[in-house]
């Protein structure tokens, strides 16, 4: 990836723009072309709903990106970076948020290094779980934060557990509030999961934040679902807010029969002597077999 850091040039064509591109330097330093700008997606809002995914591997990522996904979001483990780079290289015109794990920053000072880690292989902004103080802390050091409320699964002790919340109105306003906290910490956008439809359709209208609706309707400025859920990756049950487009989950499985079976066919002709047939053969040559004998037997009267 071209680098002004690096001094190897790569500043995108002007005729970028002609194609709906932004052209653009990452953090880290490196030059690209995206089909959006944190400005950009702020300036959507109240417009249309975008639509966003998160992709498990580059050729989700490759599919969502010709399919015409706005935005993606994508796991990034600081331990293994491989398969977010190859993610962001599979998709490489899309924005991207790079999702990090909660528990990888215990302070403001390590949050922003976490940030700028994921920042330098690509990411366009970081999704996180983390307290307002933290995201205050990457904010100030240039980072675009997209934050989480609502059912946040890793902290969902706090909420009763894995169901929606926001149900009574101590949970609405409680909601409210987490999302104005983040607002006020210079946050750009917050994925707000299972709460009620009206609720976010409400809050939406009430913050500067691109609301992210997973689970919590169509009241938000995006809309989000798993990769794994459009495809239909897993088998049942599945999520209650999630609708499978495709089922590849069955033609997976189907794969595999296929796989078994053809295995057991090759064993079989194996054992039958129907593998290797003659078209499966290099015929040997007129009289090489005699000749061959002949050299090797004179060769071992010699021994």
């Amino acid at each position: 990836m071209a680098s002004h850091a690096t001094g190897d040039g790569g500043i995108p064509a002007r005729e970028a723009t002609k194609h709906g591109l932004k052209r653009i330097m990452t953090l880290g330093g490196a030059y690209g072309t995206r089909n959006y700008t944190v400005k950009s997606l702020r300036d959507q809002k109240g417009k249309r709903v975008l639509v966003e995914t998160l992709p498990f591997s580059p050729e989700e990522a490759a599919a969502a990106e010709e399919a015409g996904i706005d935005t993606m979001k994508v796991r990034f483990d600081p331990t293994h970076t491989d398969l977010a780079a190859a993610i962001r290289d599979a998709a490489p015109n899309t924005f991207m948020a790079f999702s990090v794990p909660l528990v990888a920053a215990a302070s403001e000072a390590e949050a922003v290094r976490l940030a700028y880690d994921a920042m330098t292989i690509g990411a366009d902004a970081i999704m996180c779980q983390w307290s307002p103080r933290f995201v205050s802390a990457a904010t100030e050091a240039g980072v675009p934060i997209q934050g989480h409320a609502g059912l946040v699964p890793r902290k969902s002790t706090w909420t009763g557990g894995l169901s929606a919340v926001g149900k009574t109105l101590e949970e609405a306003v409680w909601v409210y509030q987490e999302i104005k906290a983040l607002e006020n910490a210079g946050a750009y956008a917050v994925e707000v999961e299972v709460i009620p439809d009206q609720l976010l359709r409400e809050i939406s209208k009430r913050t500067t934040l691109l609301t992210s609706s997973i689970g919590a309707g169509s009241g938000g400025d995006i809309q989000f679902l798993f990769a794994e859920d459009i495809l239909g990756n897993n088998p049942p049950p599945h999520p209650r807010h999630s609708k499978q487009y495709r089922n590849l989950y069955e033609m997976k499985q189907k794969m595999q029969l296929e796989r078994v079976s053809g295995f057991k066919e090759f064993i079989d002709d194996v054992q039958q002597g129907r593998f290797p047939g003659p078209e499966h053969i290099i015929k040997t040559p007129d009289s090489l077999i005699s000749k061959f004998l002949e050299a090797v037997d004179a060769e071992n009267d010699h021994l």
